[in-house]
């Protein structure tokens, strides 16, 4: 897939769980939230963290860092201190696998 980046399969990736790709130098990502999937840059607007391992609760990732929250589905801030949304990609599943990439 021409531009895509593997990110794994879906036994390699089940509801709850995340998995970071890299797009060139561009950290994505990728969520299971209940059977779908959501990709969003690693990098928490507020300071430059990664949001990767920070906790999940519904469609809302908290950075460790200060807290700040963003909906999974639009990137959208849903808590400060972070006021900037981060960037969402597009998933897909194609020939057994999680793709995703940097469209930008």
């Amino acid at each position: 897939m021409n531009g895509w980046v593997k990110v794994g399969t879906r036994g390699e990736l089940l509801p709850g769980e995340y998995r970071v790709a890299w797009d060139g130098d561009t950290a994505i990502a990728v969520y299971n939230i209940d059977g779908q999937l959501y990709a969003i840059e690693d990098v928490c607007t507020h300071d430059g963290g990664e949001l990767a391992g920070g906790p999940v609760v519904g469609f809302e990732v908290e950075c460790v860092r200060h807290g700040a929250r963003f909906d999974l589905r639009s990137g959208e801030v849903t808590c400060p201190p972070a006021y900037e949304p981060v960037t969402v990609f597009p998933v897909r599943e194609a020939d057994g696998f999680i793709w995703t990439r940097d469209d930008r």
